[in-house]
């Protein structure tokens, strides 16, 4: 089973349909792999899946009982020059949704995210997982709830307990010159609980993948 190939072909996949694959995936099944048997997952469920003898579509069969590892966390970003790696740790994290937030130091506003969506789609293929993380469209950080959130809070660091509830399913971690002033003073007024990544400075993503790993316990 390691070395079947994993399709990710969407969310509403079920045994019995046949659907056209991209060109290119049909090429990566038969000249690359070298197979017509791969495993295909969207939705939160796993199938066995063959290609039919045009090599274009794929025939999907019994679902593999394969469980969703994934979780339900939402992580809150500030997108960052690295933001296609803090996707794929985000992904491989099992993450539910993310949704990027300008903040009043985020100095890389303008991403493509289709191709986010696509690094998502392949984190996802690789780690196992039968779902695609959500990716919205960028808010502002003035409209965040910041109610029942965890965040990512340089200013406490050295040994500050991370929280112990479990009704923490949001996480928000600030761009590579943190939150602002006026941005910490809503984030305590709200309540949202500051978590501590350790006694050293990290780079963005890596903060990321850290606060997930934080409240995902």
């Amino acid at each position: 089973m390691k070395n079947i190939p994993r399709i990710f072909i969407g969310d509403n996949a079920q045994n019995g349909m046949i659907i056209p694959l991209p060109r290119e995936t049909a090429h990566y099944l038969t000249h690359v792999m070298r197979t017509k048997n791969a495993i295909v997952f969207g939705g939160g469920n796993e199938f066995n899946a063959t290609l039919d003898d045009t090599q274009k579509n794929i025939i999907i069969g019994e679902n593999t009982g394969h469980t969703d590892p994934s979780g339900d966390i939402t992580l809150y970003f500030a997108p960052i020059k690295r933001t296609d790696d803090l996707i794929n740790m985000a992904t491989q994290l099992g993450v539910k949704k993310i949704i990027p937030v300008i903040t009043e130091h985020t100095n890389t506003p303008h991403i493509n995210w289709e191709r986010m969506k696509k690094i998502a789609v392949e984190a996802a293929e690789q780690s196992n997982r039968n779902s695609v993380p959500e990716i919205a469209a960028p808010i502002k950080f003035a409209d965040l709830d910041l109610s029942k959130i965890a965040f990512a809070d340089e200013r406490v660091a050295y040994g500050k307990e991370q929280p112990t509830t479990t009704k923490i399913k949001s996480i928000l971690v600030g761009p590579e010159g943190g939150f602002s002033d006026a941005e910490f003073k809503e984030l305590d007024k709200a309540g949202a609980i500051g978590i501590s990544l350790g006694k050293t400075i990290l780079r963005a993503e890596l903060a990321a993948a850290i606060a997930i790993s934080r409240i995902n316990k």
